[in-house]
Parts: C-alpha cells; structure tokens; sequence
C-alpha cells in the first residue's frame, strides 16, 4: 500500500485528510498508479509537493490505531478527489 508523505521529506508525516466533524484520515492506496493521480489532483489546487511511499498495511493501521486516527483504504476501484478547499494534516 501508500501513503502520501511530502517530498524528500518520508519521517516527517503522513498526508491525511479532515473531516468535517474534525477526524484526521488516512489514504492508503492499494495502488501506486492511484495515489500518483491523487497526488496531481492536489498538486492542481496548488498544494505543496508530494509523492506516494510504500508502507506495510499492518503498520500503517497499527499507527492509527495507536494514535487514534481513522484510515480508509482506496482500491482500484474507488473513485477519489480531493475536497474542493482540502483540510488536511500531516499525522
């Protein structure tokens, strides 16, 4: 799976987005191509550079779970944009 993390900089976080109600989530693409048109979408709003890292889904879900943010997982399938004003954090 990926993750979102801004460029040349992996350990500083990872890209998740905000709810309305507040909740951090974070993306894990399932696939590379998935996460690389995602992070062109936001790169078009203007949005600071990106790139997608592979991470271990165990980890990733264990840190969420450990730091109490939620996770949604995007499949192929899955059809994904940016919000129009995107809230977003690096957890």
């Amino acid at each position: 799976m990926y993750i979102l993390t801004l460029k040349d900089k992996e350990g500083e976080g990872a890209f998740a987005v905000e709810t309305k109600t507040g909740e951090k989530v974070l993306q894990l693409f399932e696939e590379y191509d998935d996460a690389q048109r995602y992070i062109v979408l936001l790169e078009a709003d203007n949005f600071p550079e990106l790139e997608a890292m592979e991470i271990e889904p165990e980890q990733a879900i264990a840190a969420c779970e450990r730091f109490g943010y939620n996770y949604a997982v995007i499949t192929p399938d899955d059809f994904v944009i940016p919000p129009v004003q995107p809230s977003y954090d690096f957890i």
